[in-house]
């Protein structure tokens, strides 16, 4: 049954996810969602297939778009499909459904606009749960450097977790965003740029070898533009 009578979608932007996908949709809060949209970025595996035989409304990109241009994808689809809430799966399994519920109560009975499950918090689980050194590392750097230019108060800017209220995207321009990585962290600046809070919940995570994860070199190259973009909003050389 909807929750609060609020049509809740889960949206899963997927690339080479074939291996993971049937486990992760499996671990749904079925209860508690109305509907399940798959983005396929142009995989190279049998994602799509796997997702053809499950109750799930399948968006095929032609062209590899990027992470951010699936994402684009995801959100204007079930903005189209009359979502109210639109809570971000992985389906490469590394973030674990369970914990939708809370992300869905939080923002129904708390009124928050966006909420992230930061594996931050608890920052022993993040290790715990296979995450690399050299990227704990850098996760903690760059979140103290978005919070300090942006004034938030996160434990995590690089959670691909993340459940948004529809009035999100009336709010903000999700069209102007970059299609790579680097999307996340520009909605982040430009809910910061509104005033509209962040509320996070602590989650864990599992590192394996069919979860999808940037190596060392495109994460310098993600955390270059993420600083850069920073600067573009500080120095009011790009609108948010």
């Amino acid at each position: 049954m909807p929750y609060h009578n609020k049509k809740i979608i889960v949206v899963m932007p997927a690339y080479n996810a074939g291996k993971t996908l049937m486990k992760t949709y499996n671990d749904l809060p079925h209860e508690m969602i109305d509907e399940v949209i798959l983005v396929d970025d142009a995989s190279r595996d049998d994602t799509v297939e796997v997702a053809k035989t499950l109750p799930v409304h399948v968006v095929v990109h032609k062209k590899n778009r990027g992470y951010g241009g699936n994402q684009k994808t995801c959100y204007k689809t079930a903005l189209e499909r009359g979502a109210d809430i639109m809570v971000m799966v992985h389906p490469d399994h590394q973030y674990d459904p369970k914990f939708i519920p809370e992300m869905i109560k939080t923002m129904v009975d708390d009124g928050y606009w966006a909420v992230f499950g930061s594996r931050m918090i608890n920052r022993s689980d993040a290790l715990a749960g296979g995450m690399p050194r050299w990227k704990f590392f850098f996760n903690i750097v760059l979140t103290k450097i978005g919070n300090f230019f942006l004034g938030t108060n996160l434990t995590e800017f690089h959670s691909g977790f993340r459940a948004y209220d529809r009035r999100v995207f009336e709010q903000i321009d999700i069209e102007m965003n970059s299609d790579d990585f680097v999307f996340d962290t520009q909605i982040i600046i430009q809910l910061a740029a509104r005033g509209i809070k962040i509320k996070e919940i602590p989650i864990t995570t599992r590192y394996f070898p069919e979860s999808s994860q940037i190596g060392l070199w495109p994460s310098i190259k993600y955390g270059s533009e993420i600083l850069y973009n920073i600067f573009l909003y500080k120095t009011g050389l790009r609108k948010f």
